[in-house]
């Protein structure tokens, strides 16, 4: 089976990310590393997709910059949304081939990825027809949207991906209209379970459902020994590190 490298980062601004991906993205196109699994976190940002418009943001992205958040244009697909400390964000380096070549079937993964993730820390989610992303609750205006979903493509290998709101600060959405869903409502693990939730159980849950659904043997690497094997994402390794019981064990690929 093949392997899929799953690397815990830490918090990295969304840029430097970014810039990490591309390296990566080449890198797999290449056929010089497996497919790879980043998990990580941002500082407060604001990212707008390419079908994204002005009416999202409208305070105006000046209103949003002076309260700490910064904003950023982004090549996935999808509208505007959030990222945070506290939020979990999965940016996986995939070769479609084994796929078949099909995004859809790429994507219906990732639902089941975080759909069977959250259900093994007992939160129900599901997707819904006509509606981005993952829900807990049933269709709005009751149901809530706990998870989304952002890809792009180039040369058959993928970057961007899917985020899930674990103990994050719920109200920078609210400033918003995620996803370009009028009224949607947004929820996280914590607040769905009401109890105290860290990354460090889902980043779990992820790794093993990933490998699971999209048929990998996962491997657990550091950012540094990824780095070493792709030098221009070694901006990665400078992250600010999770906290010991976040971050989790890794093997070396050296």
């Amino acid at each position: 089976m093949d392997e899929v490298w799953c690397v815990r980062v830490g918090q990295v601004p969304y840029d430097d990310a970014r810039s990490a991906q591309k390296a990566l993205e080449r890198a797999r196109q290449a056929g010089e590393m497996p497919d790879v699994l980043l998990l990580l976190e941002h500082p407060p940002v604001y990212t707008k997709g390419r079908r994204s418009n002005p009416a999202e943001l409208p305070m105006g992205e000046d209103w949003y910059r002076m309260q700490g958040i910064e904003v950023t244009e982004t090549d996935r697909g999808g509208l505007v949304t959030y990222h945070g400390p506290g939020q979990l964000v999965g940016y996986p380096i995939v070769d479609l081939k084994p796929y078949g070549g099909d995004v859809h079937e790429y994507i219906r993964r990732m639902e089941r990825v975080m759909i069977s993730s959250l259900g093994d820390l007992r939160v129900e989610a599901e997707v819904i027809e006509g509606l981005t992303g993952v829900w807990v609750g049933g269709r709005p205006p009751q149901g809530r949207k706990i998870g989304s979903i952002g890809v792009h493509v180039n040369k058959g290998v993928t970057t961007h991906g899917f985020a899930i709101n674990v103990d994050n600060d719920l109200q920078p959405f609210e400033w918003i209209v995620p996803c370009g869903i009028d009224g949607c409502r947004m929820t996280s693990v914590c607040r769905e379970l009401g109890t105290e939730h860290g990354i460090a159980t889902l980043i779990d849950a992820v790794t093993a459902r990933f490998a699971e659904i999209y048929e990998r043997r996962s491997v657990e690497v550091t950012a540094g020994d990824l780095a070493e094997k792709v030098p221009e994402a070694e901006v990665l390794a400078m992250a600010a590190p999770w906290p010991a019981s976040e971050a989790g064990a890794a093997a070396s690929i050296r």
